[in-house]
């Protein structure tokens, strides 16, 4: 497996984008993050096209519908599935496109839903949570990494890259806390305990490990992201906002510093998603992780090694203009770790 196949210098994004263009949404992307850009997703569409409806598209032999309260396993693919596979597919005819106009990158990365959120997104036919279910919540991953693996094919084939798939978690904080809502909203889902969890992580990255030979991404963007889990789950990154360490215990700095010495990347948030009263400089961005390496006691040149720029999560909240000004940051961001300005 490749240590770390995007290169030195290289940023990226989360992967929603504001619009319901996906031609226009890749031409972007390609653009303005040419070492190590990625599948755009465009959430503004509508059903199909959020990160759960789109990962459900994958599912080989299992169906989802919508119903009143999101999205509901259904016997047989109907004009919902279908609508996501159809998304799906013009996802990867704009990211073709978009290729042929700007030539192979180095890397090309996509994102799912992880196991975790993905069963805490779907429901049963009687309502409860599809992670309710072990068995059930077995089935779908199963599912998802057979869909995964065409995917991966099909993109590798498409674009002539090696394909990283970063894992989307969110849930999965709310998952560990037993936060989650039942169906009637009256009470919660039982937490499930951390060695499970764990236990499924793992065979799904260890899963997509072996498809792709490339490092598996973890991301959560939640408050106080699980990252001794992720680490210990062998996950090969992970990304997460640093704005969510404001006030963060000593352990989770800890679990950090570990991570980062055991040889894991991290993608660092750093760049607001939605537009700021007042655009930050290339420092001002840049100040968080400084801070956070400084305060680990590790040099500075780690940002160059083993860190990512990304904006603080997805962009579908953000105007088209500081959309490409975020991204435009990422990448100068990018290339400042590597040569650091006087000023640093």
């Amino acid at each position: 497996m490749s240590e770390r196949p995007w290169p030195a210098g290289a940023a990226t994004g989360i992967g929603s984008m504001p619009g319901t263009d996906p031609v226009e949404a890749a031409a972007v992307v390609f653009g303005e993050l040419p070492g190590f850009p990625y599948v755009p997703e465009l959430p503004a569409r509508g059903v199909g096209a959020d990160m759960v409806g789109r990962t459900a598209a994958l599912l080989v032999d299992l169906a989802i519908e919508v119903v009143p309260s999101g999205y509901r396993v259904a016997g047989r693919p109907g004009h919902d599935h279908r609508r996501g596979r159809d998304l799906l597919q013009w996802d990867l005819d704009a990211v073709q496109a978009a290729r042929e106009n700007t030539g192979a990158p180095t890397v090309l990365k996509t994102q799912i839903a992880g196991p975790w959120t993905l069963g805490a997104g779907i429901e049963l036919a009687r309502g409860h949570r599809v992670l309710t279910d072990r068995g059930a919540l077995r089935d779908f991953t199963s599912s998802l990494l057979d869909g995964l693996s065409q995917h991966v094919a099909e993109l590798t084939s498409r674009t002539d890259a090696p394909v990283v798939v970063q894992l989307d978690e969110p849930s999965l904080p709310a998952v560990l806390a037993g936060s989650l809502s039942t169906p009637s909203g009256y009470g919660n889902v039982p937490a499930v305990p951390e060695p499970e969890v764990r236990e499924l992580l793992a065979t799904t990255i260890e899963r997509i490990g072996a498809m792709t030979g490339q490092p598996v991404i973890v991301h959560c963007c939640a408050p106080r992201p699980p990252i001794a889990l992720f680490r210990a789950a062998g996950a090969g990154a992970v990304a997460f906002d640093i704005s969510m360490l404001a006030g963060a215990s000593a352990e989770l700095l800890d679990e950090i510093g570990e991570a980062w010495d055991s040889g894991i990347s991290f993608f660092l948030g750093l760049v607001p998603a939605t537009d700021p009263v007042t655009a930050p400089g290339l420092k001002e961005v840049a100040s968080p992780a400084l801070r956070l390496v400084d305060r680990l006691g590790f040099n500075r040149s780690i940002l160059a090694e083993r860190a990512v720029p990304t904006p603080a999560c997805g962009l579908a909240g953000a105007t088209n203009e500081w959309m490409r000004r975020a991204l435009a940051l990422s990448r100068d961001l990018g290339k400042a770790f590597v040569e650091p300005p006087e000023n640093w």
